[in-house]
């Protein structure tokens, strides 16, 4: 039943495979190169702005690679604003007419700052992308749905509290996260980091962390069909390494002692069977686990531990020096 199970992933994925792979003929070197030139521009301009970072390039991929690399390299994520839009989700959570009157009444202070001091949250990102986008006669969405994370909507969908973008390149729609391709928050304090993983990616992977209010946004006809499921936990860096889980396909899996678990993901960069591990965390240390039978058969990764313990595992599954899924085994 498991390889039954495996084989029906495995044949979903195939028309879903990373989708910044469609332009490999693209050297995008130019483009970012364009964008860091441009890395003083001004936003009180946006028609000059898109004009400097767009009429060199000659493909609108390129075009939009350029906008995209400008805004993840020149807006800084804004904690204040972020909680502060938060706080009020929250309070207005059941009364979406005062939330929007809200809304409406904070975007002045919010497109302000974003402006003058280049600071926003999820929404400016999306906003800032979508209108050079415009003006560079590129076709591009808002999304608005639910981010996923370690402490959000982890197990189901609970207040929708992101944005990011849908574009279309060479008449098929791709999606983005510049907000999280942007950086990262520790202590209140933001650090650049740019992360090309959020970028044109694949939509089976980026449903694992984002999902939209519309579902036509997940763009994968596998997905328009099913709910909502809590899959494994997933990071900045399961997108860096292009790392799509495929079993277990939930969070939380219940096995019987000493039953034979099957991990596997599809490695859409190169690896090698050494940078894959599995291991258990207590406190800063990690106890890797004895797996058995990994191997590599093109681009799926698959491998089989049992359990050997009547206890509850939080186990994460590594690439190199980087976890890229957490799951929950509950051995019974």
């Amino acid at each position: 039943m498991k390889n039954v199970s495996l084989l029906f992933f495995l044949l979903i994925l195939n028309s879903a495979i990373a989708q910044v792979s469609d332009f490999k003929a693209i050297d995008f070197t130019r483009a970012d190169n364009i964008a860091k030139l441009n890395a003083d521009a001004s936003l009180e301009n946006l028609p000059l702005l898109a004009h400097n970072l767009t009429n060199k390039l000659h493909t609108k991929a390129e075009k939009f690679r350029a906008i995209y690399t400008w805004v993840c390299l020149n807006i800084k994520g804004d904690l204040v604003q972020d909680n502060k839009v938060s706080k009020n989700r929250k309070k207005y959570k059941n009364d979406s007419i005062a939330y929007l009157k809200w809304n409406n009444a904070y975007k002045k202070t919010a497109f302000k700052k974003l402006r003058k001091q280049k600071k926003t949250m999820c929404t400016g990102y999306a906003y800032l992308i979508k209108e050079l986008c415009f003006l560079a006669d590129i076709e591009c969405a808002i999304i608005n749905g639910y981010g996923r994370s370690t402490t959000t909507n982890v197990t189901s969908l609970e207040l929708a509290n992101h944005s990011w973008n849908a574009v279309k390149l060479n008449d098929k729609w791709y999606l983005c996260d510049a907000t999280w391709s942007s950086g990262y928050f520790i202590n209140d304090v933001f650090i650049k980091d740019y992360n090309l993983g959020y970028f044109l990616t694949d939509p089976r992977l980026f449903a694992k962390n984002h999902y939209p209010l519309e579902k036509k946004w997940l763009l994968n006809d596998t997905l328009l069909d099913t709910d909502f499921t809590a899959s494994p936990i997933v990071y900045a860096n399961t997108f860096l390494h292009k790392t799509l889980p495929i079993t277990p396909n939930n969070l939380y899996t219940t096995v019987k002692l000493k039953d034979k678990v099957t991990f596997s993901f599809k490695a859409l960069n190169t690896i090698k069977i050494e940078d894959v591990s599995l291991v258990q965390l207590y406190g800063f240390k990690q106890i890797p686990f004895k797996i058995n039978n990994l191997k590599i058969d093109n681009d799926l990764v698959s491998f089989t531990y049992a359990f050997k313990n009547k206890t509850t595992f939080d186990v994460h599954l590594k690439i190199k020096n980087d976890i890229v899924a957490t799951y929950t085994i509950d051995v019974n």
